[in-house]
């Protein structure tokens, strides 16, 4: 028992103190996934409206095939990029395994079928509600869905965060494609496990309280953002 209340008295320490490598590893985290947001947010959100209005022998097919990767491990991501970087891969001329870039590369493709799937089903709901005053005033159906998601941008803000989420939190593409560079491409979910395997246990409960408390203050921005639409709502009537 001592030895847990000694980590937690430890890890909050850390964190108080603003550690060094606390703060280089969180801060790399962050950036890692923020822009591997960025970069799943334009895919992502054009895939989706796109899907929304599309029709084309096939489409089915593609709309599955967008919600089965869903599912799809981030060990596996992490292995599809590592074979396209790598020295012998088709992209390997890059030199850009091993890197935060090769990071960002993997969580685009892990958050890229998130947005897409749950920006399609937001155009969907759109469309069902206003399509034909849009289509009425001449606009063509990609154009609809983009006014749609101008219009329902709290919707898109939650994906976007939700997609955030998804990123920071997952370590197995990182892992692999980064492979845990301590000072170069370490960040919180990587670090814990190797923290924890070394026996440093108050440095990964420390980045284990901070990965829980930005995922708990992205968690309570997306609860206060439908109170905030209706807020929005009131002013416009």
């Amino acid at each position: 028992m001592s030895a847990f209340t000694d980590s937690i008295t430890l890890a909050a320490q850390l964190i108080a103190q603003g550690d060094a490598v606390l703060m280089r590893i969180v801060g790399l985290s962050l950036q890692v996934s923020f822009s591997a947001c960025l970069v799943g947010a334009i895919a992502g959100l054009w895939l989706g409206a796109w899907l929304a209005v599309a029709r084309f022998p096939g489409h089915r097919l593609l709309v599955w095939g967008v919600n089965t990767l869903l599912a799809l491990p981030s060990v596996v991501v992490g292995l599809l990029v590592y074979l396209l970087l790598s020295r012998s891969g088709p992209l390997g001329a890059w030199g850009i395994l091993f890197t935060p870039t090769a990071m960002v590369v993997a969580q685009s493709i892990l958050v890229v079928p998130l947005i897409a799937a749950l920006t399609r089903r937001v155009v969907l709901d759109g469309l069902r509600e206003g399509g034909d005053q849009l289509r009425s005033m001449g606009a063509g159906e990609l154009t609809a869905a983009g006014l749609v998601l101008l219009h329902e941008r709290f919707a898109v803000l939650t994906v976007l965060l939700t997609a955030f989420c998804r990123a920071i939190a997952e370590v197995g593409a990182v892992m692999v494609v980064g492979g845990n560079i301590d000072g170069m491409t370490r960040v919180m979910t990587t670090a814990i496990a190797l923290e924890t395997s070394k026996g440093d246990l108050p440095l990964a409960l420390a980045l284990g309280i901070v990965l829980l408390g930005v995922v708990g203050i992205i968690n309570g921005a997306i609860g206060l953002l439908p109170a905030r639409e209706g807020l929005e709502s009131e002013r416009l009537i």
